[in-house]
């Protein structure tokens, strides 16, 4: 692992055994054009994140790609993270361009630059692909969090990233039936994408319980910025929890708290709300 500027570079094991095993199977030079796009596309999320303020803990070589770690401090917003998300893709659509120009201008191997736009191109297409962790799910989880309540918006897109695995999966064994071979990589990456969802899916509480304590700290400092109340109106023997679950990403709530039809007991500011739970200690 090296760490440059606070920002750890690690390759992973398996990764490492790859590109050796390569050396033995004579596809080291494409395998090693391969992580360089990766690299580069990796480099863009972790560009944007910096740009924006936001740190960058990590940059990680996987054996199906990479990812970049970044420290999500409250700050970032729907748009801010489908921004960071579409970076990467972005820097395989530059490099498709820079390839296509020195073939245009004759400079280069032939066959190399069509190897580096096919690899760009089938990074970028498979990136975007609308299931988590991919860019297309971040994507996807982002715009639909600016319509639907947070804790809803977690709970259905690790499970839709689930069945989009378990689909992968399906579809790498489907030559079995047929009598021929299994389409091992993605079988492979089917399951990797099935089990990262599988793995959010879980830890959904703990997002969203970090989500209620930046929330709660970023109203604090700008509360003289904020923008219209959305109302949510709920019977007093609500619980805080169920309450807390209605709450969007980037709208402020006030609660109506209602004593029974036409009767308005309160009106709760949602930080109230949220300094109440916790006061609990109760988990989300």
């Amino acid at each position: 692992m090296i760490n440059f500027k606070g920002t750890a570079l690690s390759l992973h094991p398996l990764f490492v055994i790859v590109m050796l095993a390569s050396v033995v199977t004579g596809r080291f030079l494409e395998l090693l054009t391969l992580f360089i796009i990766v690299f580069i596309h990796e480099l863009g999320h972790a560009a944007a994140a910096a740009a924006m303020g936001f740190k960058v803990r990590a940059i990680q070589m996987l054996p199906f790609g990479g990812v970049a770690v970044i420290e999500d401090d409250g700050r970032m917003t729907a748009w801010k993270e489908i921004v960071i998300a579409l970076s990467g893709p972005l820097q395989n659509a530059i490099m498709i361009g820079l390839a296509l120009c020195c073939r245009w201008a004759g400079w280069g191997d032939e066959a190399m630059l069509g190897y580096v736009i096919q690899g760009n191109a089938m990074i970028a297409l498979f990136n975007l692909l609308p299931i988590l962790p991919l860019d297309g799910g971040k994507v996807l989880q982002a715009l639909i969090s600016l319509a639907a309540p947070y804790h809803a918006t977690l709970v259905w897109t690790s499970r839709a990233g689930i069945c989009g695995g378990l689909l992968m999966i399906a579809y790498g064994l489907a030559p079995l039936l047929s009598g021929g071979g299994i389409r091992l990589n993605l079988l492979m990456i089917g399951v990797f994408l099935a089990y990262s969802n599988f793995e959010d899916h879980r830890n959904v509480p703990y997002r969203f319980l970090r989500f209620l304590v930046n929330r709660s700290e970023i109203y604090e400092r700008n509360l003289d910025r904020l923008g219209p109340a959305q109302p949510i109106v709920a019977d007093s023997a609500k619980p805080l929890g169920e309450i807390m679950r209605l709450f969007k990403r980037e709208k402020y709530h006030l609660i109506y708290v209602m004593g029974g039809p036409g009767r308005l007991l309160a009106v709760v500011p949602e930080q109230h709300v949220i300094s109440s739970y916790f006061a609990s200690n109760g988990p989300p």
